[in-house]
């Protein structure tokens, strides 16, 4: 086999689990399609609710040093798992070559565009890159095996067309809300299609900013809205059903509410805030009616983390929490042992033997 463990993403879940792989001695080759880890992080200028950490940039900078000192972890950039096959003694994923990679966006909101430094490694002559592949040349459909992977592929960005509460979007430009340039969106009222979380990093981002945010949202995300309700700039708008008008500007949209009303929203510009959907390779990753995929459903070789597994725990400390997890269920699993993930030959949650890295 190629390796001990696969790991197919390179965010914070899927960085966690190489880290928390090498620390019980277990060797790992991690597959990241972009040519940056962490490529997500980048764009958020503002973290709140991770320990060491007050922005993207910096917790990004952070992992890609964790991953340069990781000496049992190999990284493969510019690479996508397409397909992962399970089979009772192994894992086989196939891989393909990305043909352009596009450059790491800057941080958009807070940092001026072009302030992110590049990393340096506490130990120099380090740096993380793509390496040799494992066994021979990467071809188109390549296939790696080991005995377990860890799928952390997480999220894609839902387009305006997957939301079926929304009309008259074909041909609109409306660009996410994590691209708004503060100075164009300050004193101004800004419409913002759905409550996702990259609103609340704005709102705490900008205090300063005299924005007017008109949330319109559907009603199965109100659980999205409790951490932007007590900001007095936000109007929240419950929707069942919002039509664009056909004018460029201003921004014109009849809403029907969830109370049957009908408005007519008007705003100087608008935003995409939908949330994102789970993008798991093809193969053996179990879905479920959501589109999430929960560790307990899948083949006991395959162990899902980070925000694939579910749409209400997409948090960057969870996601790490995950990825340590599922390459200690990995671990487990090789031996034997319970995993208490929901892969492995047993998913009870029981004493698992101490950890061999002594903690931590």
């Amino acid at each position: 086999m190629d390796t001990d463990l696969l790991i197919i993403g390179g965010g914070p879940a899927g960085c966690a689990a190489a880290v928390m792989a090498a620390s019980v001695g277990m060797r790992s080759v991690l597959i990241e399609s972009d040519d940056a880890l962490c490529r997500a992080l980048r764009r958020i200028p503002v973290v709140s609710n991770v320990l060491g950490a007050t922005s993207g940039p910096d917790l990004a900078a952070t992992i890609e040093a964790d991953l340069a000192r990781c000496d049992l972890c190999r990284v493969e950039l510019g690479r996508r798992a397409t397909l992962v096959e399970g089979f009772d003694d192994r894992v086989e994923v196939t891989v393909e070559p990305v043909k352009s990679v596009e450059p790491v966006e800057p941080v958009r909101l807070g940092e001026p565009v072009g302030s992110v430094k590049p990393v340096e490694p506490t130990e120099p002559g380090k740096p993380v890159k793509p390496v040799e592949p494992v066994g021979s040349a990467w071809a188109r459909g390549s296939r790696l095996t080991a005995p377990y992977v860890v799928v952390a592929t997480g999220v894609g960005p839902l387009g305006p067309e997957e939301a079926g509460w929304l009309g008259g979007v074909a041909g609109r430009a409306l660009p996410p809300l994590w691209e708004a340039d503060p100075a164009a969106i300050d004193d101004r009222t800004v419409l913002v299609l759905g409550a996702d979380r990259p609103l609340g990093t704005v709102a705490r981002a900008h205090p300063e900013l005299r924005t007017r945010f008109v949330v319109a949202y559907p009603p199965e995300d109100a659980y999205k809205t409790e951490e932007i309700r007590p900001d007095a700039r936000v109007e929240l708008v419950a929707v069942r059903r919002l039509e664009f008008g056909s004018g460029p500007a201003p921004v014109t949209a009849e809403i029907r509410t969830v109370e049957g009303e009908r408005r007519t929203l008007t705003a100087d510009l608008a935003f995409l805030n939908l949330g994102s959907a789970p993008a798991p390779p093809a193969g053996a990753v179990v879905a479920d009616r959501s589109g999430y995929c929960p560790p307990g459903r899948q083949h006991p070789r395959v162990f899902t983390a980070g925000d694939l597994r579910s749409a209400r725990f997409q948090r960057i400390a969870t996601a790490m929490g995950s990825g340590g997890e599922a390459a200690l269920g990995a671990y487990y699993a090789s031996r034997g042992q319970p995993t208490g993930t929901g892969g492995g030959p047993s998913t009870e949650m029981g004493g698992p033997p101490p950890d061999p890295a002594g903690g931590g």
